[in-house]
């Protein structure tokens, strides 16, 4: 499969597993290209063209021929400079490394980021939120991840890609709309009572049950055992952590329980004021589910083969 099918093939099932809809990322498609249109012809070159057709600033061929042909595929939740020689390593060893693959954004792609977040606005609205709340607390939000991230060097692993001629690609917001959609039709189907019969229902799951293994599973991080859980809100997409005071209004729109990948300490204290129960899935184990549930559709288009690495696990369904 060339590099150019499986990039595009991942952005068509991420937009087919987002959580807003398709008419509301259609909408900001259309949005992004009118803001294009409107730039001086100097003021385009700078333009990220993907984004016309992209809405995941964090998911990127970050190096390559587009038209590589893809069999073998090294793949991480993270791939920094080492996992980058580690491809070579295995290629000196003899082993065929077409692509590495990483779950979270590097290079361009974790520059920017933190616009995918972006989208949490309308998920917040659909549990009940209103629109100009939701998104009014995000873009603070938005500003503080960005200002993390702009004195980052962002292109170490991508300079080392291209220094040993590797293709490399990211994807990240595509998985996470998956492991979203997967646990919040469980939650909707299951109908749990307690939070306990949350972690229960997550303990099922083989990614989450790898995790146990190695001191990484499921746990409630606030609230007891025996409380009812109430409405889930399935909280595992849109780039990272939403806004530090949301919960207050999670909890007038009658949130009952947050499931979510982790939780940042300034996060926990402002949940901790209200009512509303917290189970941590697990980051890594979180990634995996998203990441495996998307690779069980690509490998249906053809045969590509893997190399785990860098936490994680292929378990295909």
């Amino acid at each position: 499969m060339k590099l150019s099918k499986i990039y595009d093939f991942v952005i068509k099932e991420g937009i087919a597993a987002d959580p807003r809809g398709k008419d509301i990322i259609s909408k900001d498609l259309t949005r992004v290209k009118k803001e294009y249109e409107a730039l001086k012809e100097k003021e385009k070159t700078f333009f990220d063209k993907e984004r016309l057709t992209n809405p995941y600033a964090d998911s990127r061929i970050l190096n390559g021929d587009h038209a590589t042909e893809i069999k073998k595929i090294l793949l991480g939740i993270d791939i920094e400079v080492g996992e980058v020689l580690l491809a070579d390593r295995l290629r000196q060893a003899g082993k065929k490394v077409d692509l590495v693959l990483s779950h979270h954004p590097e290079g361009s792609a974790y520059a920017n980021f933190y616009e995918v977040m972006g989208m949490q606005a309308d998920i917040l609205n659909k549990f009940g939120v209103p629109i100009n709340i939701a998104e009014g607390m995000l873009k603070e939000r938005m500003r503080e991840v960005e200002r993390r991230v702009m004195p980052v060097n962002h292109t170490r692993a991508v300079d080392a890609a291209k220094i040993l001629d590797i293709p490399l690609m990211c994807c990240h917001t595509p998985a996470d709309n998956h492991v979203v959609n997967y646990l919040q039709k469980l939650f909707d189907t299951k109908k749990p009572d307690t939070i306990g019969e949350i972690v229960e229902a997550l303990k099922e799951i083989p990614e989450y049950r790898e995790g146990m293994k190695i001191n990484a599973g499921p746990r409630i991080l606030f609230g007891d055992p025996k409380n009812r859980a109430g409405k889930i809100f399935v909280d595992m997409t849109g780039g990272t952590e939403g806004p530090k005071d949301i919960f207050g209004k999670l909890e007038t729109a009658g949130i009952g329980t947050i499931v979510a990948m982790h939780l940042g300490e300034e996060h926990l204290k402002n949940i901790q004021k209200g009512h509303i129960n917290v189970v941590i899935a697990g980051h890594i184990q979180s990634d995996n589910l998203g990441l495996n549930l998307l690779l069980d559709k690509l490998v249906k288009e053809d045969k590509l083969e893997f190399i785990e690495c860098s936490g994680f696990k292929r378990i295909a369904r």
